[in-house]
């Protein structure tokens, strides 16, 4: 006899070490995999839920009717944003929920640097270029004293932010909830940034649209955009018609707002485009999945 079922949301769950998944069976639970291997949907989901007892949960869209449906006691969220989620109505239901905030910090702030410097230097492009034959040299440019606006200083933003400074850049801060006596960064408004930042590094929660068409006409000519947050926070048609006339001068998206992406983004050389890889590091996946198996198994404990 089994404790019950637990369902795993992510399809790539326990694929960096299978210590997480034989972590919840050794504690007497079934595990039902996700049998389509991408992100569910919603009709896919409660084609699951019933019977489920834990859900591991990725980005699936967990709303009331949803939970409302469901037999979960608890659930928990590989990652740390919580958007996905209903939580009034869990709290409503008696679903234990909880996340890994700690888990992603360092893998999404290093691959964030990494990707603005692949813009300003323009590696990929040229990568390609190479690959079909051209010797094309491009003038880029260096990150020593960009201005960059972190817009969301949670955990991620505050990391990727120590890593721009130690390379030489110069931070801004758009949080509402960031007192700015408590940080070293001058803490501006999100239109502030847009007229006067070299980059923006999205990384605030929610899927409202933050930069839209007026928010590109802000910008100054040449900007950069990175998106490791959600596909939502962008006016896509917006952005294209700015990285059409220069005024985006690079972006680098790893949130899309729909996923798999296969959208018009795709045609702009100036796009680099990955399929939301953030926390995938070895070290921090592996380590988050751990995290987030132990709380479900915590939170099954106390609601049985």
């Amino acid at each position: 006899m089994t404790k019950g079922k637990i369902l795993l949301g992510p399809s790539s769950f326990g694929a960096a070490s299978p210590a997480p998944v034989e972590l919840l069976q050794a504690a007497g639970y079934e595990i039902v995999d996700n049998p389509f291997k991408r992100r569910l949907t919603r009709e896919e989901l409660l084609g699951l839920l019933p019977g489920i007892k834990g859900l591991i949960a990725g980005l699936e869209p967990l709303d009331r009717g949803v939970l409302e449906q469901s037999e979960l006691k608890a659930l928990s969220r590989v990652g740390s944003g919580m958007s996905n989620v209903d939580m009034p109505a869990a709290q409503a239901l008696g679903i234990h929920v909880s996340s890994t905030p700690d888990g992603p910090t360092l893998a999404v702030a290093e691959l964030t640097v990494g990707c603005l410097m692949n813009l300003l230097r323009q590696t990929s492009a040229m990568d390609r270029a190479m690959r079909t034959g051209e010797w094309d040299k491009r003038m880029g440019r260096q990150l020593r004293d960009l201005t960059i606006a972190i817009v969301g200083y949670g955990r991620i933003g505050r990391k990727t932010g120590e890593l721009f400074s130690a390379l030489g850049a110069k931070i801004q801060i758009v949080d509402p909830f960031v007192d700015a006596a408590s940080v070293s960064a001058p803490v501006v408004s999100l239109e502030q940034a847009l007229e006067g930042a070299d980059a923006i590094a999205l990384h605030a929660s929610g899927e409202t649209c933050i930069i839209d068409a007026a928010g590109f006409g802000r910008m100054k000519p040449g900007m950069f955009l990175l998106n490791a947050a959600r596909g939502e926070l962008i006016d896509y048609d917006a952005l294209f018609a700015a990285l059409a006339d220069g005024r985006v001068a690079g972006i680098w998206a790893d949130a899309h707002p729909q996923e798999p992406y296969k959208g018009k983004l795709l045609e702009f050389d100036q796009a680099l485009l990955t399929p939301h890889i953030g926390s995938y590091s070895l070290e921090g996946r592996i380590q988050m999945e751990l995290d987030a198996a132990q709380n479900l198994l915590n939170d099954l404990e106390k609601a049985s």
